[in-house]
């Protein structure tokens, strides 16, 4: 774990320096709070331990900058300060301080106090995870492992919404395994899972890195196409369906399955205020027409 010291005094920072690095840590030094800022700035620092009084910033004041910046991460900080009065004590911990220590520094009680920091600091790493894995989860289809329904509504929301501050094109794919009901009936639900799933890698390694796709329901994906005009993403449709008829599901017998996809695209040019429900209902009447006219086909929304 990285340690910032922060204090004008070189002898004292000489002499934490040399505790920490002995515990294991490695030390970044700073004479002033002004520089440690700059440095937290730049560097992934989470602990930090500085004096209260400095010819610059003062410790209150670089805990209370990094408190009110958005910085990845807790930042853990020890105050260092030579008056043990519970007034100042009080101060330092409102502050923001999440520990302190009285001069002159007591090795042994230096590394309690970091040892203690640490494992705050472990902990609200892997709550941090914790928490993402679970977001992930919530977010994921659980068949495919594209995004559900909600997350890819939320994504094409937010990429329209972009789309229209910015006066950028826009562009939706949706997609639709045909005759999928037959394959169910055919071969069983475990194959039409195999299926769904190959359609779902072919989709996801034919896009872009900035676009993303999701289930949309049942064997419907829905693909959102951040700075794609209508033309590119029916070029793109046209790969991706050619990608689909061209990888066919291998079966237990030996045989193959053929896959085919219908559909349907839309966009906006540039900025509109068109919504996200109202793209998403044109890309639908785009895919219901080339299931009209004979499916394993893409379809262009247009206007009446």
């Amino acid at each position: 774990m990285r340690i910032l010291i922060v204090d004008d005094d070189r002898f004292t920072r000489r002499r934490l320096q040399l505790s920490l690095i002995h515990g294991g840590y490695d030390v970044l030094e700073a004479d002033d709070g002004r520089i440690a800022w700059d440095i937290l700035q730049r560097e992934q620092v989470r602990l930090v331990i500085t004096d209260w009084m400095m010819a610059d910033w003062d410790g209150p004041e670089l805990i209370k900058r990094v408190r009110a910046a958005d910085l990845p991460g807790y930042t853990y900080f020890i105050l260092l300060t030579g008056n043990d009065s519970k007034e100042d004590v009080a101060q330092g911990l409102e502050a923001g301080a999440d520990d302190y220590l009285i001069k002159p520094i007591d090795h042994n009680a230096l590394m309690a106090r970091v040892a203690t920091g640490k494992r705050i600091l472990d902990l609200e790493e892997r709550l941090t995870e914790s928490r993402d894995q679970l977001r992930a989860i919530t977010m994921q289809d659980n068949l495919t492992g594209l995004l559900n329904r909600r997350a890819i509504y939320q994504y094409g929301e937010a990429e329209i919404d972009r789309a229209g501050r910015a006066g950028r094109p826009i562009s939706l794919i949706m997609l639709d395994l045909d005759l999928f009901k037959s394959v169910n009936q055919r071969y069983g639900h475990m194959v039409g899972d195999e299926a769904l799933c190959l359609l779902a890698r072919t989709i996801a390694g034919n896009i872009r890195p900035s676009d993303s796709v999701g289930r949309w329901g049942g064997e419907e994906f829905l693909v959102v196409l951040p700075e794609a005009t209508p033309a590119e993403a029916a070029a793109l449709a046209e790969q991706l369906r050619a990608s689909v008829a061209a990888a066919p599901l291998p079966l237990a017998d030996r045989s193959q399955l053929d896959l085919r996809v219908s559909v349907g695209v839309t966009g906006i040019a540039s900025g509109s205020e068109q919504t996200l429900d109202m793209l998403i209902q044109q890309a639908d009447q785009a895919l219901y027409q080339a299931k009209e006219n004979g499916r394993n086909r893409v379809s262009v929304f247009t206007a009446a």
